[in-house]
């Protein structure tokens, strides 16, 4: 049985001529159908929402392709424990989780929880991560943004594609992935930028606007500086993931070593100190390049002589990428 208070927001809505509530009420009733894997009947509930003119078999089949090249779709694993955040993100992240798992009693106030995040910092920060964290917490597909897909030659196909997505994404709980947001949004006034880009930015802002709760927006960027103002604005949580400390770096790797059961064959003191200035990416991948180490070493690895022997060839690549 479906929540009475949607029920209620669908008839209001509707007796007042209200469609955009009406729209989002539905769409919410859809979701909470979605939720409970009753997918026939959310199905049923999709195409009558939706049904302005009937549509051919081979017509719905083509719109399906095109979105599917318009959106990655994965399960989402990483959880939020994996994660090495400042005191102040990790409070907030919270927070916006525990928005999230009480919507019902928020909706019953008549509030809906903040679904529109940006994370701002530099590559390898932990901003993909994170949003892939929010999407196992939530216990909703992680759905990130194909640019290649999105972005048309012709004008007006890059915001008609985007019209497209979001008409998709609407009716279904997810998380919705813009990874280098700056390539989209970039600020209207920029006298160097087209025509063409100011349309999709303005596009972008009226549908993301435009999303119900259920759909939660991230986004992020390494230069904050290109963003429209008017996207800030929509972002009703800011987040930044500045480059690791020492201390933070010392903490992933421990943590790292202790949830995969991998001894990293020197102190993450050691490790951290003799990396130098890397991202919690690099961490990862230095991480696991130990980790093939040892199981290509045999049953019983020299843990100290594999990281040396990592370490000796991390800090060529480090000083060859320096030069």
């Amino acid at each position: 049985m479906a929540r009475s208070d949607l029920l209620l927001a669908i008839v209001r809505s509707g007796a007042q001529g209200d469609e955009l509530a009406f729209r989002r009420a539905a769409e919410a009733l859809i979701a909470e159908e979605e939720g409970k894997r009753h997918g026939v009947l959310a199905s049923q509930l999709a195409e009558a929402l939706t049904a302005k003119r009937p549509i051919s078999n081979i017509a719905s089949i083509a719109r399906n392709e095109a979105v599917a090249g318009l959106l990655y779709e994965r399960v989402p694993e990483r959880r939020l424990t994996s994660l090495v955040l400042t005191a102040s993100v990790r409070q907030s992240v919270g927070e916006l989780l525990e928005e999230h798992h009480r919507r019902d009693l928020l909706r019953s106030y008549g509030v809906e929880p903040r679904h529109r995040v940006m994370l701002v910092g530099p590559p390898g920060g932990g901003k993909t991560s994170l949003a892939e964290a929010f999407a196992t917490e939530l216990a909703v597909p992680l759905l990130t943004v194909r640019y290649e897909g999105l972005i048309g030659s012709y004008l007006g196909e890059t915001a008609s594609r985007m019209e497209q997505l979001f008409e998709t994404v609407r009716m279904r709980p997810c998380v919705l992935f813009f990874d280098e947001f700056d390539t989209v949004a970039k600020e209207r006034g920029d006298t160097h930028e087209t025509g063409e880009i100011k349309r999709v930015v303005s596009s972008l802002l009226l549908q993301v606007d435009r999303l119900p709760s259920h759909v939660v927006v991230i986004a992020a960027t390494n230069h904050p500086e290109l963003l429209d103002r008017a996207v800030w604005r929509r972002m009703q949580l800011r987040l930044a993931l500045p480059q690791p400390t020492r201390a933070a770096k010392v903490e992933w790797l421990s943590s790292w070593a202790e949830r995969n059961k991998v001894s990293l064959g020197l102190s993450p003191r050691t490790i951290s100190d003799r990396l130098g200035d890397v991202s919690f990416a690099e961490l990862e991948e230095f991480a696991l390049d130990v980790q093939r180490r040892q199981i290509l070493n045999g049953p019983e690895p020299d843990s100290n002589q594999v990281a040396q022997r990592v370490l000796e060839h991390w800090s060529h690549r480090v000083d060859t990428e320096a030069s």
